[in-house]
């Protein structure tokens, strides 16, 4: 199993480079834009700016090189990003170990930006699931509460692949230019996600969006000698996802090929 750590600029530290050096691990941190990379990636803005202008469209372009800051033992692989827009410009730098850093910076640089969906799953699993009430005072008792957490998790997680639908492009939203979601501009990308989620609230949604739309739900249950009877209002406004959500998970299940 290969093993690829990303992490902030708190991480971007000369040990954190020398342990996963020691490990086999390939990284990408984060790193605080100083005078001296500010100094090296001028250009590059500047000619980003001249094309803003130019295509009035929103710039974003790529600087890779070593660099060693003055309490490095020893050069790094850097890679700055540069953008420029309707807001102005922005630069942001991270240091990798990734085979193919000097071809692709911009893939190096977006699979970096990417662990923010991985820290939302973290904190759905946190703070939305509760996964930190772990307040007995055994160990068992509470490693048996963080499983049940993790397994809601997994299975919310299942649920919300069944039913997503395919992603729309930011043009499709209304936003500008197509680009990686990382070069959207902060406002827009905000608007980016939020519209996304309300194209397809459960696809696109957390836990506490398929809480308040399916999970928790006003009902009348009817419990008879030989069933139970949940009966659902017919003005629920959410029904109709309860009834894709129902026709997905209850669809057979297509049979595996024989060859």
């Amino acid at each position: 199993m290969h093993i690829h750590v990303r992490a902030d600029s708190g991480f971007g530290v000369p040990l954190m480079y020398d342990v996963c050096q020691g490990l086999r691990l390939s990284y990408t941190f984060g790193i605080g834009m100083n005078s001296r990379l500010r100094d090296l990636s001028d250009d590059l803005l500047k000619q980003a700016v001249e094309d803003y202008e130019k295509t009035g469209q929103p710039q974003r372009q790529f600087l890779a090189l070593h660099y060693q800051a003055g309490s490095w033992p020893a050069p790094q692989p850097i890679v700055v990003k540069v953008e420029a827009h309707a807001q102005g410009t922005n630069r942001r730098a991270v240091v990798t170990n990734r085979p193919g850093w000097e071809v692709l910076p911009s893939a190096v640089y977006d699979e970096y930006a990417e662990r923010g969906e991985s820290e939302n799953r973290n904190k759905e699993l946190k703070c939305e699931l509760q996964a930190g009430r772990l307040s007995d005072h055994r160990f068992l008792a509470n490693y048996f509460r963080l499983y049940l957490h993790a397994a809601a998790l997994n299975l919310q997680i299942g649920l919300r692949r069944a039913v997503v639908q395919s992603p729309p492009s930011s043009a499709e939203l209304g936003l500008p230019a197509e680009l990686p979601t990382a070069a959207i501009d902060t406002p827009d990308r905000k608007r980016f996600f939020n519209r996304r989620r309300q194209r397809d609230p459960l696809g696109e949604g957390f836990s506490s969006t398929w809480r308040t739309h399916l999970i928790k739900v006003a009902a009348e249950v009817l419990t008879r000698s030989r069933r139970v009877i949940i009966r659902l209002s017919a003005s629920w406004p959410h029904l109709d996802h309860f009834l894709a959500v129902s026709r997905i998970v209850s669809a057979p299940v297509p049979a595996p090929s024989s060859g």
